[in-house]
């Protein structure tokens, strides 16, 4: 092995995860982070669903966009060995990822399987009855949501049931995008949520990812070609901390808030209270692996780290 992992696990006295940092001045650090030698969940591919999105429709209004979500309870790895039970959409955390195009009507079935009351709140623009506030689904029940697509950008979805803090951090959630009626440039979309898990139910996160799986990118760095650009589809649904963020290596990046003017921001690092989102156009200038993390290093030693392999 390269270096010493940057984390390890012990079960506590009470059966939780005590987590704590190792660090060893020989050791590569955060170079030796990468590849198969990293603790991390999950097979190559194991989150492409959630990765990277279904291509984008051309503007047809009034195209009908169906989906169908469903509440399970189900226990999930979420780092190396450490499972977390999760209330989910169709059994992942975050959710499925909900793609249209502005002007399409959109209708998503949704299914309570779950043992507790649950709902899906949308954002963007519908009327009050598709708010998911007062449309409580109750086990066992099921509800459809149906309502025109708009505006575009970047969104996200996630139940809005009290209490909603346990909610959203039980993983309720997922990303929602809407498409511009004008297609953007062809690019490699990806689609990045920025969650965390409180494993020992003491309020505070014990691990940090995007897309549910503590260093999964890190094991399995994304290949991206020089050539193309990178579009970062990016929000931030971390529950107990203030903020998270994200920070790029070794190149600057276009960031667009929400994602629903031309407006941008030419930057390395954004940083997102939880619901805010946007994206993010990378046109790499160089080769190589750059990492890319969040810019608290606790959240990046507990996780939410990864690596972009930009080839030729």
């Amino acid at each position: 092995m390269a270096g010493v992992p940057l984390i390890r696990f012990a079960a506590g006295a009470e059966g939780g995860v005590e987590r704590f940092a190792v660090h060893d001045q020989a050791a590569l650090g955060h170079a030796s982070m990468i590849g198969d030698q990293v603790p991390a969940p999950g097979a190559p591919g194991a989150l492409d669903s959630l990765l990277l999105p279904t291509p984008p429709l051309p503007h047809e209004p009034g195209r009908v966009r169906e989906y169908r979500l469903q509440a399970i309870d189900r226990e999930i790895e979420v780092a190396q060995g450490v499972h977390f039970a999760a209330w989910t959409y169709n059994g992942t955390v975050p959710g499925p990822v909900i793609r249209a195009t502005e002007d399409d009507l959109l209708r998503v079935r949704f299914v309570n399987g779950g043992a507790h009351p649950h709902t899906i709140h949308f954002h963007g623009i519908h009327p009050a009855n598709m708010d998911g506030v007062f449309e409580v689904v109750d086990s066992g029940d099921e509800f459809t949501y149906e309502f025109p697509a708009r505006p575009y950008g970047m969104h996200l979805y996630h139940c809005h049931t009290t209490p909603l803090k346990k909610h959203i951090h039980k993983g309720l959630y997922g990303a929602f995008i809407i498409d511009p009626p004008e297609p953007r440039k062809p690019a490699k979309e990806l689609v990045m949520v920025m969650n965390g898990f409180d494993t020992d139910g003491d309020g505070e996160n014990n691990f940090y990812s995007v897309n549910g799986k503590a260093f999964y990118y890190a094991k399995y760095p994304i290949e991206v070609r020089r050539s193309e650009t990178v579009r970062i589809y990016l929000a931030n649904l971390t529950e107990f901390d203030l903020i998270n963020s994200f920070h790029l290596h070794g190149e600057f990046f276009r960031y667009y808030p929400t994602g629903s003017t031309d407006f941008f921001e030419y930057t390395d690092t954004v940083m997102l209270t939880q619901g805010q989102r946007g994206i993010i156009e990378i046109d790499f200038h160089h080769t190589g692996k750059f990492m890319f993390h969040a810019h608290q290093s606790e959240f990046t030693e507990l996780g939410w780290m990864g690596f972009f392999d930009v080839v030729d």
